[in-house]
């Protein structure tokens, strides 16, 4: 009779084990379909946001965004853990109907994108084609006594722990193309993209970093778009932008957070400090007898694709979105300069970016790509209408161009 008792505990124990086991199982599983079901309305807000949507149309997206985000996995923990089957109580998988098994397909799916992504920011390594000479990371805020920070829409996030809005990275990079001109060896290019002049981050951040980048000369300087949040902030631009000088020029174009403003006014206080707006077309420059043409694209917000000549020795084309990408490899561009994606404003570890507003998702939140017959930088820009980076240190970076690199 003892044995037999003892036998029922035992079983009656590992029942209970077991139930315990599943449960917490299940309740992983649950979790890992929300992470799945977020990935999936984050791409989606990416998708939507590389169309010329204006704010009050992005924002009604975003609160779709936001309500499938925190309702899915409350349904999923009700409908499919407490209730239905029962799965954080010892239920079975095997007793979901159709539309329960609906749900998480579609979380599944967003959970396979999600390792995918992850998989590629970890394979990625930047092409053999750069190399990164000098990188260092400056506290704007160690070099005035002013406040960086206002009582802007957005100060609590920019006064977050941990916010890194206020450290910028100086990039040296040389990039070895081919089919370089002799006469281009060398050309130097300051890249600069995504300033957003809100007023939350103040004046003063601008101008430290203009002061420290305009020690170093350079041939070109190219501002890749997305300058004002705020219209009257155009008064900020003489003493930002103003202060920068390339022995070839200073070139141009707008972005879309621009083009929720004013962009002809923009444009004017621009080019009235001698910078060349070269939005949907090209201009060709003579440099030591090779024919260096830039252009700009501002699609698909302003504008048209502009038209490389083929009698250009080399082609340089300005794009806000990292998306035109395909368009001027069509058209074998060089070298494309670009920004719009401020390589994700936040980086997790292991999963790297998340939210890019892309066709692509985060493929080309930032960095170099090399996909002949064009090369694309992708800057992370300076600052965001958002204040917010944490592991993606605002950017700025100049650029040496040299030929082919030959393996000795």
């Amino acid at each position: 009779m003892l044995n037999i008792c003892t036998s029922g505990v035992l079983a009656a124990t590992s029942i209970q084990t077991s139930s315990v086991f599943w449960s917490v199982t299940n309740l992983i599983v649950l979790g890992l379909l929300s992470i799945g079901n977020a990935a999936l309305w984050v791409t989606y807000v990416n998708w939507t946001h590389s169309f010329p949507q204006r704010c009050s149309t992005l924002q009604k997206l975003r609160i779709v965004h936001d309500f499938f985000v925190v309702l899915v996995p409350v349904v999923l923990v009700f409908w499919l853990g407490i209730a239905g089957p029962g799965l954080l109580f010892g239920g079975s998988w095997e007793n979901l109907n159709p539309w329960m098994w609906g749900l998480v397909g579609f979380c599944s799916i967003g959970l396979a994108k999600l390792l995918v992504q992850t998989i590629r920011y970890q394979l990625r390594q930047s092409p053999s084609t750069m190399v990164v000479t000098e990188s260092r990371v400056e506290e704007i805020s160690n070099r005035t006594n002013s406040s960086l920070v206002s009582s802007g829409k957005y100060q609590r996030l920019a006064r977050l722990p941990g916010n890194e809005q206020l450290r910028v990275e100086f990039n040296e990079k040389t990039f070895h193309l081919g089919g370089l001109p002799e006469e281009l060896e060398e050309l130097t290019i300051l890249h600069i993209s995504d300033w957003h002049f809100l007023g939350t981050i103040t004046k003063e951040f601008f101008v430290e970093v203009c002061e420290i980048i305009s020690n170093d000369s350079v041939d070109l300087v190219c501002f890749t778009g997305d300058l004002i949040d705020s219209q009257p902030l155009t008064d900020w631009i003489p003493d930002t932008l103003g202060k920068l000088t390339g022995r070839l020029g200073n070139y141009f174009i707008l972005g879309n957070h621009d083009w929720y403003q004013e962009p002809a006014s923009i444009r004017k206080a621009i080019t009235d400090l001698n910078w060349v707006d070269v939005s949907s077309r090209t201009v060709m420059l003579d440099v030591d007898g090779s024919r260096l043409e830039i252009g700009g694209d501002e699609t698909p917000w302003m504008g048209e694709e502009p038209k490389f000549s083929t009698a250009a020795d080399f082609k340089l084309l300005l794009a806000h979105t990292p998306d035109r990408f395909s368009s001027a490899k069509q058209q074998r561009v060089n070298l494309v300069l670009s920004g719009h994606n401020h390589g994700g404003q936040v980086q997790l570890p292991i999963i790297g970016p998340l939210y890019s507003p892309s066709r692509h998702d985060t493929k080309y939140a930032s960095g170099l790509f090399d996909e002949p017959p064009s090369m694309m930088h992708v800057s992370r820009g300076l600052a965001g209408r958002h204040p917010l980076r944490i592991r993606c240190l605002p950017e700025v970076t100049r650029i040496t161009l040299h030929g082919e690199r030959h393996s000795s």
